[in-house]
């Protein structure tokens, strides 16, 4: 599988998300910047889960339908093409980080795929159906990881 890069200009790997993009902040999605898909790319998709939810991965954000010749999403925007799902608060789109208090750092996986085809979901899915959807479909992906701890 071919490997792509994800960054975020507002945090580095395994660093602290900002609290501005944190439910206790702005709530406002990172700006993320990735490498280029590979060719046959139908779709990309992009998940943030936290794993260290209390009650098993908790979805934060996935969208999927993002056009593969995009390079990236600019702070509190959808990406290019990108269809919105409910995250794990009920809402769609950009749920930020919003660990219960005194439960310590949770780290924050910012997911992207790139697909050979649009991926089906059911209507609120979770992380675990995602992963399962997209098994098949990957043709690359890459991982950027930010933690937070809410004060």
């Amino acid at each position: 599988m071919t490997a792509l890069q994800l960054t975020s200009p507002a945090f580095a790997d395994h660093a602290e998300i900002p609290r501005r993009h944190s439910g206790e902040g702005d709530d406002v999605s990172p700006a993320l910047v990735w490498t280029a898909a590979p060719e046959g790319t139908a779709e990309l998709l992009l998940l943030c889960e936290d794993p260290d939810a209390p009650r098993g991965s908790f979805l934060h954000w996935l969208v999927t339908g993002i056009d593969p010749w995009t390079g990236g999403v600019e702070e509190g925007a959808l990406p290019h093409g990108g269809k919105p799902w409910p995250n794990g608060f009920g809402k769609p789109g950009w749920g930020g980080p919003m660990p219960p208090p005194g439960h310590g750092p949770h780290r924050y996986f910012f997911r992207l795929y790139a697909l050979s085809h649009p991926v089906r979901l059911p209507e609120r899915p979770t992380v675990d159906a995602v992963h399962g959807a997209v098994r098949d479909l990957q043709l690359a992906s890459a991982t950027l990881v930010g933690t937070y701890q809410r004060s």
